[in-house]
């Protein structure tokens, strides 16, 4: 067995049901209901996870962001994202939740940890294997992977709900608007933003910083009658 489940593809409706499913949990136990700025951190706490800030050096495939020793159940995090706005820090957080929810097996984890506990010969399973989190790859199942992990984190720090109350009395169509709403999230412009596109809310056309509500451009309709 390993600490990773194989691969599977997870749609966009089941990675915000998990979300939300996570969330209504915190939110029926005592010191831990969610509020907004969200803090990721709290989520780990909720799943008994650690948050570790450490220098994490590249390795041959490049600089690593973040990444989980699933059976010490710590997420560590690369001290030098500290210098990043913070909502890219609970976005990062998020991310690795994100991993841990779809992509790890806990029954493993479960089993390792009091293998460790009791000192016992746990091979084959390597209990410090990390579970790596990249910025890019090349490899188009780790690229699945990473968007799953990234959109379960938009779910959880950004859900539809606190985005119906968040978007009261604001024109989606300005910049100052959302960046008002990105503050009161927790979270990044760039996060709102494709937060808000995945949604069909807000339209950004490629190239350019004009936003239109709904999912497409509008297009102009011609004049029948000339003015005079």
């Amino acid at each position: 067995m390993s600490l990773f489940k194989p691969y599977r593809f997870y749609s966009k409706a089941e990675i915000e049901r998990r979300a939300n499913d996570l969330l209504r949990r915190m939110d029926l136990t005592p010191n831990f209901t969610p509020k907004w700025p969200f803090e990721a951190s709290l989520v780990a706490d909720f799943l008994d996870l650690g948050v570790v800030w450490d220098c994490i050096p590249p390795d041959e495939e490049g600089a690593i962001a973040a990444r989980i020793l699933p059976s010490l159940r710590q997420i560590e995090i690369n001290e030098e994202i500290l210098n990043l706005p913070q909502g890219f820090q609970e976005s990062t957080i998020a991310h690795e939740i994100g991993h841990w929810v779809l992509h790890i097996n806990h029954d493993e984890v479960d089993g390792v940890a009091k293998q460790l506990e009791l000192g016992l010969d746990i091979e084959p399973v390597d209990p410090l294997e990390p579970f790596v989190c990249r910025g890019s790859s090349n490899q188009s199942k780790i690229e699945s992977i990473e968007w799953q992990a990234q959109y379960f984190a938009s779910c959880l720090l950004m859900p539809c709900s606190i985005l119906e109350e968040k978007r009261e009395g604001r024109n989606l169509t300005r910049w100052s608007d959302l960046y008002a709403m990105a503050d009161e999230l927790g979270v990044t412009i760039s996060n709102l933003k494709h937060r808000l596109k995945d949604l069909g809310w807000i339209h950004v056309p490629k190239g350019t910083r004009k936003i239109y509500l709904g999912t497409e451009e509008p297009v102009e309709q011609p004049k029948l009658f000339a003015h005079k």
